[in-house]
Order: C-alpha cells, then sequence, then structure tokens
C-alpha cells in the first residue's frame, strides 16, 4: 500500500510541474496550448537517451528541460501570428507530429518498440528508498518551480504578460513588443514540461511514444480548470483533485462487482467525465480561481 501511495503522489508531482507551466502560458499570457504533452515527450526521450548514453543523471535532467524550451521557440513565433482557436490547432498538430517522429524513427528512439531500461533516478538506493527519494525530488522541484512561477507573476514581467493577455494592442501601443514575451512564456512552459518528462523516464524506467498521447495534454487542462485559471494554488490542487479522480475510479469494482472487466474501462471513464462536468457546474471558476461578475 505504501508503494502505491507513493506512485500516486510521485505522479501527481509530475503532472503539477505540467500544470504549473500550462498555467503559466493560458492563465497569464492567454496562449492557448493544446501540445503541452510534446514537450514532456522531448524532455523525457532527451533525458532518457543521453542517460543510456553514459551522461550524469543531472546533466541529462537539464538536457531534457533544455531540449523542451528550444523546441517551443517555433511555437512560439506561431503564436504571434496566430488567433487563440488556430493556436490551440497549430500546437494539437505540433505534439501529434513530435509523437509520429518518435514513433517512426527507428535507430535513436527505437520507434513503437519503446526506449528500455532508462537507469532510475537514485536507482542505487535499493527499491524501496528509491521511490522515496524520487518523490522527495519531486517536491523540492515542484516547490522551486512554483516559487519561480510566483516571482514571475508579481514582477513586471509577470504584469506584462497579463496586459498582453487582456488587451494586446494597448501594449503594442505603448512601445512593448509582446514577441519576445510570448516566447519567452512558451519557453518557461516547455521547460518545466521537459523537466517533469526527465522524471517521469527515470521513475518508470520504460518510455515509448504510445505514452505521448493528446489526453495527457488534455488532463493538464482539467487540472488547471478544475483548481482555476490563473491560480497557482488552483494549478496544484487541481492536479490532485484530478489524479483522486483517475485514481479513485479504480475501486469502483468493489462497489459494482456485477461489471465485467472488458466495461469497466468505459465506465469507470464515464464516471470520472461525469464527476468532472457536476464538479466544474458548481464551482465554474474553479476551486482558487475569481468569480466573473
Amino acid at each position: 500500500m505504501d508503494a502505491y501511495l507513493v506512485a500516486v503522489f510521485t505522479v501527481v508531482l509530475i503532472y503539477a510541474l505540467l500544470a504549473i507551466g500550462l498555467n503559466l502560458q493560458y492563465g497569464e499570457s492567454g496562449l492557448i496550448n493544446f501540445g503541452h504533452v510534446a514537450f514532456f515527450a522531448l524532455g523525457a526521450y532527451a533525458s532518457a537517451l543521453t542517460a543510456l548514453a553514459g551522461w550524469p543523471l543531472p546533466l541529462s535532467f537539464a538536457l531534457g528541460a533544455f531540449v523542451a524550451a528550444v523546441s517551443a521557440i517555433p511555437v512560439g513565433l506561431a503564436a504571434l501570428r496566430l488567433r487563440e482557436d488556430y493556436l490551440a490547432i497549430v500546437t494539437l498538430g505540433f505534439s501529434e507530429s513530435v509523437r509520429l517522429v518518435l514513433q517512426q524513427e527507428r535507430e535513436i528512439t527505437l520507434g513503437v518498440q519503446g526506449v528500455p531500461g532508462i537507469p532510475k533516478l537514485f536507482g542505487s538506493l535499493g527499491p524501496r528508498l528509491t521511490d522515496w527519494a524520487i518523490l522527495g525530488a519531486l517536491l523540492i522541484a515542484v516547490a522551486m518551480a512554483a516559487w519561480a512561477a510566483h516571482w514571475l507573476k508579481n514582477s513586471p514581467f509577470g504584469r506584462l504578460l497579463r496586459a498582453i493577455r487582456d488587451n494586446e494592442a494597448a501594449v503594442v501601443a505603448v512601445g512593448k513588443d509582446p514577441a519576445i514575451f510570448k516566447i519567452q512564456v512558451f519557453m518557461f512552459g516547455a521547460a518545466l514540461a521537459g523537466l517533469s518528462g526527465a522524471f517521469y523516464a527515470h521513475f518508470l524506467t520504460f518510455i515509448s511514444p504510445e505514452q505521448f498521447v493528446p489526453l495527457v495534454t488534455f488532463y493538464v487542462w482539467m487540472s488547471i480548470i478544475l483548481g482555476g485559471i490563473g491560480s497557482l494554488r488552483g494549478a496544484l490542487a487541481g492536479t490532485l483533485l484530478l489524479v483522486a479522480f483517475l485514481e479513485g475510479s479504480r475501486f469502483i469494482r468493489d462497489i459494482f462487482p456485477g461489471i465485467a472487466e472488458v466495461q469497466m474501462a468505459s465506465v469507470r471513464l464515464a464516471l470520472v467525465g461525469l464527476a468532472i462536468i457536476v464538479f466544474v457546474l458548481w464551482r465554474p471558476q474553479g476551486l482558487f480561481g475569481t468569480v466573473q461578475r
């Protein structure tokens, strides 16, 4: 039971890193990113492959975040020319393109077979202590990311991002160029996604393209919607609430034993969706969101 709870909270913290980055991109800047999972995948593969090549894990993690951040530059450039709905389509297409490249590339990423044998973070501590050590490292990473996001939000940079979100024409009129700020916030959010991907790869020790489908992005979107868009506390609480919905639904069969195993996946998905709909109807602004009047 302890191992299960540690694994669940590890997943919560991995998704929390993703949610903090996406919350900055959309909550502060109004940039719709439906391709967040692409940066998650790039960070995971970059860290895993370099670790297998013999790189020290700290360098592999740093490279995962760096590769994800650099890959966000063309997406940020696209954000300069596209309206919100078109940007959403482009980012979704970008994530699927990344996944297909990972799937078709056999020399480096091994294609659909995935990458096995990834060195586990803190693997030398033994199987019991390793997962606790990863959980502790993730707690530190999430705390640092939350502090950085809070500092950015309350800095002149954050106030300018909100101004771009609310009235970009006014920002241009006072002599500011929104372009560089949009690219920077995309890179910061992507770097956090890449770092979370590195933790994911070195926690599971196996990754494949099928783990990085668009559903991961929409899970993160649900997290920030449940918690409250634009709220750092909301991003963290929404992630915890979402994983509680997803993991709690695993025990539904204990309540309804007559449901077949094959049918359980559909029933579970329907109940999770219903629970989220009811929550959003009850609290449309999220747990920590601001009520719109």
